[in-house]
């Protein structure tokens, strides 16, 4: 009797072990399907990310759309990827719904976050309604983003790299074009401005004749001003460096414009540093800087206006500042306007040497310049220069630059 009681009791015992052994199958068959999603997400990513022909914001839009199947329930995920303040998602999550979100750290900066929501309740879990293992995945992905960044960023600091040396080896071959080509012309103009001023004393002259002379000396005197021009430019011309006054360099310059500046119906306002400014400097090479920046100023107020020059001090600098409330500079040519023989004006106008020149010089004093533009509504250029001995500013006064 008992080995015949005990024979059902074991019976009675095997339907529950197969059930164990059936619910053990189908949770083995859900991680794996967990796991499948998971991993087919991170290889999207993966493959979204090394597209370097795709612009980063179609990299995280990709990106973004590839999370909600990884999770257990994509029917009512909702992804969102935020990155420097830029959003993309795959709809709007609201403030109530449960969500499950890690930090984007890139070069030890946030830099923005993931974050996955549900849009209705589920059962609770290990993460509220989520699994660990999303949030190990959600971690990865926000790994990945920071990993993106830096390599965009490594990228885009390359091509700034080559786009500077490429820009250095165009300047040195033009300096060396510009020195050889100037010194090729000097003598021959030299000659052409001697003969036409000797032409020009012979009393015998006809009026006609003579002004023809007067053009051809006024052609050679422009032709020497710009090889002049190349010469710095090719900086075959050694500087004569000395401590120099700011604001007498710019009250001597701008005597010799007042006249032209009233022809053009421009007037001239003076807003000088009542501080003594004292830079190491070629003075010559301070008043071109002056006249190039002012003499484009003019040219862009062909129907008169105000040109302000300014100084005052800085710690450890000086700066001079000309503005205008001319035609200003279009934003596609800023980066071109320091380009040697880039112009804009007509050909009789200008050689496109004045503002690289400019360039040259004040690079060459250890100073820095530039441009702040609309167009339509006027330019001002900013020079900032070392103060001669670094010695320190007296701090401007209040409402001052």
């Amino acid at each position: 009797m008992t080995r015949r009681s005990a024979k059902p009791a074991a019976g009675r015992r095997a339907p529950a072990r197969r059930a164990r052994r059936t619910r053990t199958g189908l949770d083995i068959q859900i991680a794996l399907r967990e796991r499948v999603k998971e991993l087919t997400c991170l290889y999207g990513i993966a493959q979204a990310a090394a597209d370097p022909g795709l612009a980063m914001d179609q990299v995280i839009e990709d990106i973004v759309r590839l999370i909600p199947p990884a999770w257990q329930y994509p029917e009512i995920a909702v992804a969102r990827i935020t990155i420097d303040g830029r959003t993309c998602a795959t709809g709007r999550i609201q403030p109530a719904w449960k969500h499950q979100w890690a930090e984007v750290v890139s070069g030890g900066r946030r830099r923005g976050s993931v974050e996955v929501a549900y849009s209705r309740e589920r059962p609770e879990s290990d993460e509220g309604p989520f699994l660990k293992e999303e949030r190990s995945l959600i971690d990865a992905i926000a790994r990945q983003l920071a990993l993106l960044i830096e390599r965009r960023q490594a990228q885009e600091e390359r091509e700034r790299l080559r786009g500077q040396l490429r820009h250095a080896d165009r300047l040195a071959t033009i300096g060396q074009l510009a020195a050889g080509v100037a010194h090729e012309l000097n003598q021959p103009l030299g000659s052409i401005l001697g003969f036409a001023q000797l032409a020009r004393k012979n009393p015998g002259l006809a009026a006609e004749v003579a002004g023809d002379l007067d053009k051809i000396a006024e052609a050679a005197v422009r032709a020497r001003e710009i090889i002049k021009q190349l010469m710095t430019f090719a900086r075959q011309t050694p500087p004569a460096v000395r401590p120099v006054e700011l604001n007498q360099v710019v009250a001597d310059g701008l005597a010799f414009l007042d006249s032209r500046a009233r022809d053009s119906g421009v007037q001239v306002v003076r807003q000088l540093s009542p501080d003594p400014l004292t830079v190491t400097a070629d003075p010559a090479q301070l008043n071109q800087v002056l006249v190039n920046l002012t003499v484009n100023a003019l040219q862009a107020m062909p129907s008169g206006g105000t040109l302000t020059v300014e100084t005052w001090p800085q710690p450890n600098e000086v700066v001079l500042s000309i503005a205008d409330t001319g035609t200003g500079v279009a934003p596609e040519i800023r980066d071109q306007i320091f380009l040697p023989f880039f112009t804009t004006k007509d050909v009789n106008e200008g050689t496109g040497l004045g503002l690289a020149v400019v360039h040259g010089i004040v690079t060459a004093h250890g100073g820095t310049i530039a441009l702040e533009s609309e167009p339509g509504r006027g330019a001002r250029f900013t020079v900032r220069l070392p103060r001669a001995g670094g010695a320190p500013a007296r701090p401007p006064e209040e409402g001052a630059r």
